[in-house]
C-alpha cells in the first residue's frame, strides 16, 4: 500500500508495535520468542486452531483453509503455505521469532488457547481478542503506544500530546488515552468509544478521512 501511494519513505508501525520502520528500515523490532511459539504449537496440536505466523513481510499459514483465505481477501496479501513446525525449524536456523501470531478458530478453541497463554505467559504476551474467533498475540513489551513514542523520539521530534490517533479496537485503548486527540471510528468497541475525545463516522464510511478533512481544513 505504501508503494502504491508513493510514500514508502514514511514511517510505518506494524504488528501492534512489534516492528517500526523508517525509510523501510527497522528502527525497532520486538519478537515473540521461539520457545513461546513452540509451546503454543504443541498445545495447539490438541486444539487444532489455525495459527498464522508473521515476521516482517513473511506470513506463513499451515494450509489455505477458510481462515487463511479470509485474511488473504481482507489484506490482499498472499501467504506462504508452510507447517507451523517447519516455520519454527526455519526460524531456529535464522535465530528469530514472530512479530505477531494470529490464532483463528471456533470460540471454544480460542478460549482454550487464551486460557493456556494467560496461565503460562501472562507476563510475556499481549493477547488481543478482536472477536470470539480471533486472537492476536504480540510481545508484551510493545504496543502501538510504545511504537509512537519511538517515532516521536527518532523521527518526528514532537510531544505525545501534540499527536492525533485513530482507533477502533482494544489494542488501540492505551494509544488513544495517551495522545492529545484520540478519535474513535463509529464502529469501534464500546470501551474505545467511551474514552475517545471524538467519534467520527464508521470505518467503512471514510471516518478517518472525514476527520482529517475537518481537522486540517481539507476539501
Amino acid at each position: 500500500l505504501q508503494h502504491d501511494l508513493h510514500i514508502s519513505h514514511q514511517p510505518l508501525i506494524c504488528y501492534n508495535g512489534g516492528l517500526v520502520l523508517i525509510d523501510n528500515k527497522a528502527v525497532s523490532s520486538t519478537e515473540i520468542p521461539l520457545p513461546v511459539i513452540e509451546s503454543l504449537h504443541h498445545f495447539n496440536l490438541g486444539v487444532n486452531c489455525h495459527l498464522s505466523l508473521y515476521n516482517g513481510e513473511e506470513w506463513y499459514v499451515p494450509q489455505m483453509d477458510q481462515w487463511a483465505k479470509r485474511e488473504e481477501n481482507n489484506t490482499q496479501v498472499s501467504p506462504v503455505v508452510l507447517s507451523n513446525e517447519k516455520v519454527i525449524e526455519k526460524w531456529q536456523s535464522e535465530e528469530k521469532g514472530a512479530h505477531k501470531i494470529m490464532c483463528m478458530g471456533e470460540k471454544e478453541h480460542i478460549d482454550s488457547i487464551t486460557d493456556f497463554l494467560t496461565g503460562n505467559f501472562q507476563n510475556e504476551l499481549h493477547l488481543y481478542r478482536s472477536k470470539d474467533t480471533y486472537l492476536e498475540i504480540a510481545n508484551r513489551k510493545v504496543s502501538k503506544l510504545t511504537a509512537i513514542k519511538i517515532l516521536l523520539e527518532k523521527h518526528f521530534h514532537q510531544k505525545l500530546e501534540e499527536c492525533i490517533a485513530f482507533g477502533d479496537n482494544y489494542n488501540d485503548y492505551e494509544m488513544l488515552k495517551a495522545v492529545g486527540m484520540g478519535i474513535a471510528v463509529g464502529n469501534a468497541k464500546p470501551e474505545i468509544l467511551k474514552i475517545a475525545n471524538e467519534i467520527t463516522h464508521h470505518g467503512k464510511e471514510d471516518g478517518v478521512a472525514i476527520s482529517l478533512q475537518k481537522l486540517f481544513g481539507l476539501s
